[in-house]
């Protein structure tokens, strides 16, 4: 079994995949709207958007999609309730995680030491999705 989270987007998919790529490493498996199957009722102004995109990282993966406000009426509002979150025992890897995907963004929990963890942070992302990276390791002495 696997579980997947899949992110909502308006029209950045293709671009949030391609940046988390960048930082995570791992493969993109991408179909656009215009490549579904004739009859669909898509509007034509999106079909360069993402149906369904799927990056692979490992035994991890992120799903994605861009979302037609038809299909999604709540995708402008921004998103809560859950958090991507990226786990590591090596704390200068979460750091690096950190700074490269809080870039652009608004961090929440500057990246550092914790009761629970030798380096802890959280942020929203460029493109709305939020994030708390965490190492696992242990405390420093």
């Amino acid at each position: 079994m696997k579980l997947v989270t899949a992110l909502s987007f308006q029209g950045q998919c293709r671009e949030a995949l391609e940046f988390y790529k960048s930082v995570l490493g791992g493969e993109i498996q991408a179909f656009a709207y215009a490549e579904a199957p004739p009859g669909m009722p898509v509007d034509k102004k999106y079909d360069g958007w993402l149906m369904h995109g799927w990056l692979q990282v490992g035994d991890q993966a992120i799903m994605g999609a861009d979302m037609p406000p038809e299909f999604a009426p709540n995708i402008d509002k921004p998103k809560n309730g859950f958090d991507l979150s990226f786990h590591t025992e090596d704390a200068e890897e979460a750091r690096r995680v950190f700074d490269a995907l809080s870039e652009g963004g608004t961090v929440g929990m500057a990246f550092g030491e914790t009761f629970w963890s030798p380096g802890y942070g959280s942020f929203t992302d460029r493109f709305g999705i939020p994030w708390m990276i965490n190492t696992t390791g242990p405390m420093p002495s």
